[in-house]
């Protein structure tokens, strides 16, 4: 008459303990719905015959009891064997029915008190588990009209709603052990449920620390719009307008053959840190480092315009070049006496981006002939020099001052190509420039006055001029 739903999902042996393996656990499917369903029915059977043999109920209901072990298996072929298995929600739909027949054998026996209450308490108890309040609701609706119905047919209720004390201890011991047994199953639905959230959970946080060590590897712009489903991962390419930039140090040469390998990877490395944090913050893709050299680009997979991508690079060299001199100040009081000076190389044009490679083993790049042009840039360009191309000139110059540099041939290229060098931002250019650098043996100051708070000014001030002072005093006495 009643079926355990197919919800109760316990993850635990046969021996009720957790599995020893939290990544793999053991499913074990509850109590199913045909176990369930038997165990109702045989607890209404065992009323029936109880009920019979004290004269409660007629000698015809009898055959009732053949009728109720025969239906679980019915239902059973019914849902597991025929069409009617891929009908949605056929449990909650067959558990209706069980309110249709438990209705009927309610009105049968007349609403005899106690079996009749067993009978309800089990189909309530079974509806709220299976489908919460909504099958609660249909559930007793379909249980109260069919209940009128047969009692219609039946003649009314019996002389007596009492029953005899056997048949009430039978009934309400029945009921009793359906409910402890779907509670039981319920239970274990429950540890099951918790012990698949913390799995869940543990496993979540596994693949978001993985998923960000593995953004390392990745452009965050690459890693974003691979994680968020926006790019596919397979090997595929398009034609983009994109702005390409190079840079290396000059000076890196020389300084490799004076320094310990370890020592040299350490600056390396802080190099690239410095850079990389400044490239991302005017929302530069990191292609790759190849040695001293850095290659990033604008435009791709995400974009400001031309103009916007062609400034943001624009901005992001001439950036890097002021970061440069206050990071070789700092590296000339670590005893590297070397100057290192950046250079850097900026073209803009159509490009082929996406990626390359092997299904197995992809790299998301770019090529195209504007790559080998900024390539090309960045090395004909003095230390601390910024070349662009026209096309990158054309998008800037409104903004940035730039410095007709002539032209060079370039391979993949038919006509020569004018070239410009970065001067600065218009802004900044005269008196009311907010970068300032003096840099002499025994003196360098590398002054950014947007940067600088009120506390910082007044103590830089003091010591501008306790060094005039200094300076002054050494002056008198030559």
């Amino acid at each position: 008459m009643l079926s355990v739903p197919a919800e109760l999902r316990a993850t635990t042996g046969s021996s009720g303990k957790a599995p020893a393996s939290d990544n793999h656990p053991v499913v074990i499917p509850p109590m199913p719905d045909f176990n369930g369903r038997a165990l109702a029915y045989t607890a209404v059977a065992a009323m029936l015959i109880t009920g019979v043999l004290q004269g409660v109920f007629q000698q015809w209901q009898l055959w009732l009891v053949v009728a109720a072990f025969i239906w679980p298996y019915t239902a059973y072929v019914l849902t597991r064997r025929t069409f009617l298995r891929k009908s949605p929600r056929i449990r909650q739909k067959m558990l209706i029915f069980d309110c249709v027949v438990g209705g009927a054998f309610i009105g049968c026996i007349g609403l005899v008190a106690i079996p009749s209450a067993s009978v309800v308490l089990m189909l309530m108890f079974s509806c709220l588990i299976v489908g919460g309040i909504r099958q609660w609701m249909l559930g007793t609706g379909f249980l109260a009209a069919t209940t009128s119905a047969a009692l219609a047919v039946a003649g009314g209720p019996a002389e007596s709603f009492h029953a005899p004390l056997i048949t009430s201890i039978i009934s309400i011991l029945a009921t009793g052990i359906y409910i402890c047994v779907t509670a039981y199953y319920s239970h274990q639905q429950a540890q099951a449920l918790m012990l698949a959230k913390t799995q869940i959970q543990n496993q979540r946080e596994q693949s978001i620390a993985l998923s960000h060590k593995l953004s390392k590897y990745l452009s965050p712009q690459v890693w974003q719009s691979i994680f968020t489903g926006e790019r596919d991962v397979r090997l595929e390419t398009q034609r983009k307008k994109l702005v390409v930039f190079f840079s290396d140090i000059k000076g890196f040469t020389e300084l490799s053959e004076e320094m310990e390998p370890e020592a040299l990877t350490e600056l390396l490395n802080h190099y690239f840190n410095e850079m990389s944090e400044v490239a991302l913050k005017y929302g530069g893709t990191i292609d790759k480092f190849v040695g001293d050299s850095i290659m990033v680009f604008f435009g791709d997979p995400t974009s400001r315009g031309q103009r916007e991508d062609a400034m943001a690079c624009v901005s992001m060299a001439i950036e890097m070049r002021k970061h440069m001199k206050i990071m070789r100040q700092k590296w000339r009081s670590q005893g590297i006496k070397t100057p290192l000076e950046i250079r850097m190389g900026i073209s803009t044009g159509y490009t082929t981006v996406g990626n390359f490679g092997a299904e197995n083993r992809m790299d998301y790049t770019i090529i195209g002939k504007e790559v080998n042009l900024a390539s090309r840039l960045e090395s004909l360009a003095e230390p601390g020099e910024i070349l662009v191309s026209y096309e990158t000139f054309s998008l800037i110059k409104d903004r940035i001052m730039c410095r007709d540099k002539g032209e060079i041939t370039v391979k993949g290229f038919g006509k020569p190509v004018p070239i410009y060098e970065v001067v600065d931002f218009r802004r900044d250019m005269g008196p009311n420039r907010s970068f300032l650098e003096h840099e002499h043996s025994g003196f360098a100051m590398y002054l950014d006055s947007d940067k600088i708070t009120e506390k910082e000014r007044k103590a830089i001030l003091s010591a501008l001029e306790d060094a005039a002072d200094r300076l002054r005093q050494e002056e008198d006495a030559t």
